[in-house]
């Protein structure tokens, strides 16, 4: 029960958009404040109660945007992990819930495929799924330090955006909105052009082929 009563609390206040509240919300723990937040980051990545982005915006909140983007990412670096185990070893059941078949092997696909800049461009959009390519990274047995090392370079321009416009809730959406934009337009033309690649190397083998078999 308390743990609920805390949970509930927490959702209240995380979502209430009242940032002295929130502040004085979060300081109230003293230095178990952090450990809080980092627990918060975990149960967001099981429970999907939070966006991972608003838990940025609360650490650097109370914690100002070096110590508070430290702990964000500290904690964002747990939840993905905890969420990439979680893949690797009950991940059928846990992303049948969170996505249908065909996204599901749309997003496998993509990380077989692009590994490391699909974890980055997932983790640099915050309106992504960016719990699911946790999950789904365990489930393809993506190996976890290039899963963590993309996870740590995506998230950590995010975690300065997001100190940088967080001053306002305005600036916070409006610039939030468009590095996804952005971030999906850049992933779209690598894709592009990873494929116009791999069709011009596949003509030009095509040629060789037939230039041998001529001969």
């Amino acid at each position: 029960p308390s743990v609920r009563q805390l949970l509930q609390e927490a959702w209240s206040v995380l979502t209430s958009e009242d940032r002295q509240r929130i502040e004085e919300w979060v300081g109230q723990f003293g230095w178990w404040g952090p450990m809080i937040v980092l627990i918060l980051f975990v149960v967001q990545m099981v429970a999907f109660l939070l966006p991972s982005w608003l838990l940025i915006v609360v650490s650097i909140l109370a914690y100002g945007p070096w110590w508070g983007g430290l702990i964000a990412l500290t904690g964002i670096l747990i939840a993905a992990s905890v969420g990439y185990a979680l893949g690797r070893f009950v991940g059928e059941v846990i992303v049948s819930r969170m996505m249908d078949t065909s996204s599901r092997a749309t997003m496998h696909l993509y990380l077989e495929r692009y590994g490391f800049w699909a974890v980055v461009i997932v983790r640099l959009a915050p309106f992504l799924s960016n719990d699911v390519i946790s999950v789904v990274a365990g489930m393809a047995k993506m190996r976890f330090r290039l899963f963590i090392a993309a996870t740590a370079v995506g998230t950590a321009p995010l975690i300065s955006l997001i100190g940088f416009l967080g001053s306002t809730n305005e600036r916070l959406i409006k610039g939030t909105i468009v590095v996804s934009i952005l971030s999906i337009i850049g992933f779209a033309l690598y894709v592009w052009w990873d494929r116009r690649s791999r069709a011009i190397t596949s003509r030009n083998q095509d040629s060789d082929h037939q230039r041998l078999g001529r001969r």
